[in-house]
This record gives C-alpha cells, sequence and structure tokens, in this order.
C-alpha cells in the first residue's frame, strides 16, 4: 500500500499534493480539520477548510490569512490529488479529510463525536482503506449518556442554585463546548450571561444559522447585576481571577469527558462535573472504526496504545501514528485547555 499521507515534523504530509494536514508548524499550504488550537495554527501561506468553519477559523488565525472554504462533499484537486471533506460532527465546520491518490482513500477524522449535535453538521462515516483516528477517549471506561440528560442535570443545578441565591459558574471550551451547552439547556430558568472569550463565538455561530438563546458578556454589564439567578459561562481558566468576584455567592461546574474520571473533578476543584464531550466515546470509536472498512488504522491524539493494542488482538492492521501534542498530560487536551 503505497504511503499517501506521512508524519513530518511540520505535521501530516501529502508529498504529491505538496500539502499539510493540521500542520504544527507553518507550511505553504494546509487543509484545517476544525478551528481549535491544536488544529490550527496562525503562520500558514494558505489555509483550505469547510466553507462552515471559515469565520470561527478566521478568528482563530487572524483576518488577514488567506482562507478558503469549500462546502462539504465537494472535491479539490491539488497537484492532482483529490481532497474532498466530510461533516466530523465535533465543532461547527469541523472535517474529516478525504485524500485520494492512485485509487488508495486514507480519511483524516480530525476530531469526532457522532452524536447528534444541533450546532454542528453530523458526522459521515467515509469509507476508506487506510484510517487515521483520534482516539482522545480510547479507553474502554468511556461511555457517553444521552446528553438530554446531561442538560437536564445542569438545569438542575442551575435552578437549585437559584433556590439558594448563587450564581452557577459553568465552565467549558469556549468554542464548541459553550455553544453546544447553549443550544441543549432550558433557557427559560434565567438569564444567561458569557465571558468575553465566548460571545465572540456565539456570534459566529448564529451567523451560520445556529439557533442558540439570548446571551450577555458580563463585561458590558452593570457592575451591579444581580447575577444570583444566572447561569455564566465561561473558560475554565477563568475559575479564581478577579473576573469572578463580581458574582457574589456562586457555585462552579465544568464540562468535559474527563469528568467521568472522579480524580478530574478533584483536580478541577469544583462543585459539579457534568461528563459532556465534544469527542466520541469508547463504543463509538469502535463503531466508526469497523464502519470506515479500512484495511489499516492508525491511531493519534489520545490513547493511542491502548486501542492499537485492541485493534490488533481484533486481527486488523493497526499502529500509533504520534504527534507532539501525545506527550501532553491526558487531563490537559483540548477540552481543558484554553483556545
Amino acid at each position: 500500500m503505497a504511503e499517501v499521507l506521512k508524519s513530518t515534523d511540520r505535521g501530516l504530509y501529502c508529498e504529491a499534493g505538496d500539502f499539510y494536514i493540521d500542520p504544527w508548524r507553518p507550511v505553504d499550504r494546509a487543509v484545517i480539520t476544525h478551528a481549535h488550537s491544536d488544529h490550527a495554527r496562525w503562520g500558514m501561506g494558505s489555509y483550505l477548510t469547510a466553507d462552515r468553519g471559515v469565520n470561527v477559523l478566521r478568528r482563530r488565525v487572524g483576518e488577514e490569512a488567506k482562507i478558503r472554504g469549500i462546502p462539504y462533499g465537494t472535491t479539490e484537486t491539488v497537484n492532482g490529488v483529490r481532497v474532498t471533506l466530510y461533516p466530523a460532527g465535533h465543532i461547527l465546520g469541523s472535517a474529516q479529510v478525504l485524500v485520494e491518490q492512485n485509487g488508495e482513500r486514507w480519511v483524516v477524522s480530525g476530531d469526532y463525536k457522532t452524536e447528534s449535535d444541533p450546532t454542528c453538521d453530523s458526522f459521515e462515516p467515509v469509507p476508506c482503506h487506510v484510517f487515521i483516528t483520534e482516539c482522545t477517549f480510547g479507553l474502554p471506561i468511556y461511555h457517553w449518556r444521552p446528553d438530554g440528560e446531561v442538560f437536564s442535570e445542569i438545569n438542575a443545578w442551575w435552578t437549585a442554585n437559584q433556590a439558594a441565591g448563587r450564581a452557577s459558574l459553568l465552565m467549558g471550551y469556549a468554542l464548541g463546548k459553550c455553544q453546544r451547552a447553549l443550544a441543549g439547556i432550558n433557557s427559560e430558568i434565567g438569564p444567561i450571561c458569557v465571558h468575553g472569550s465566548i460571545q465572540p463565538f456565539n456570534d459566529n455561530y448564529r451567523e451560520a444559522g445556529i439557533a442558540l438563546p439570548a446571551t450577555y458578556r458580563v463585561g458590558d454589564l452593570d457592575r451591579n447585576f444581580d447575577y444570583s439567578r444566572a447561569l455564566i459561562l465561561a473558560p475554565p481558566s477563568a475559575e479564581g481571577t478577579t473576573w469572578t468576584r463580581r458574582f457574589g455567592a456562586y457555585s462552579t461546574a465544568f464540562m468535559s469527558g474527563w469528568m467521568s474520571i472522579r480524580g478530574a473533578r478533584r483536580r478541577r476543584s469544583v462543585d459539579r462535573g457534568f461528563v459532556l464531550s465534544d469527542h466520541v466515546d469508547w463504543p463509538s470509536l469502535l463503531a466508526t472504526i469497523a464502519a470506515s472498512g479500512a484495511e489499516r488504522v492508525l491511531a493519534t491524539h489520545g490513547h493511542t496504545a491502548t486501542l492499537v493494542r485492541h485493534l490488533r488482538e481484533l486481527g486488523m492492521d493497526a499502529d500509533v501514528l504520534g504527534t507532539p501534542w501525545e506527550e501532553r498530560d491526558a487531563v490537559e487536551t483540548e477540552e481543558i485547555a484554553e483556545p
């Protein structure tokens, strides 16, 4: 089997097409799966991404960046190599990248989830010969509950805080996670306020036709605003800063797949942990690999060794595809890190 893509010190490279997928160092041509900071970096000569994600990518890499968006399912030919983007279901504009050369079909998943999510296009399985898959939660212990149950828990926590006269500070990734929460919670419970880093992404989602409830930027509110009935969305870095002093008494919570691990909640020092992830859990990961029909699987971004060992036990051809991000501690991945 020909090596259509290979790992280099700048990122995943297609030599025949002379482009990189989610490069971590500056290159001339970059194909970007989505706008999270460990996949989309500043300084590329040009960016190709799904048209649904152009605005959030531009907010990430700068207004001056040369970005071109193409619709899902549209094929671009780059130096004779075919490139097609398909929905990944991770965040707005997230894409899987299908690379075709001489009859070989390689798919790079980027980050993805298979659950339905009103804030982004649903994941589509793409048949391929080689599947390069993320496995952030690539352990058998990770099984997600239905979203509706999680949002009901958030609503109940918010309501209980109101009764106790406390504000509700709910933390999560500014791009993707907070918009998903906004689309799922009961906005009639009370006012919804957001950190300044979240509101611009809310605007991008609304511009893309995603229905979100009204949100108020904390910095725009009067200093005497009563937050005791409010839900306040913020990135994790806001906790413990002077920004939170204006809220008076408040309860803290964190949204992440990592909240299924008891120790992760303790390390975050929050009152509640809500298990809400924008990545596939273990059963969905295995189901997606099977649906791809891939003859070879390369695992990256997460618990790669565990997934590869399991696939090999099933008789599959599987290997680890290392990146600089593999060296990071598991609980410090993009769901917790700042954008």
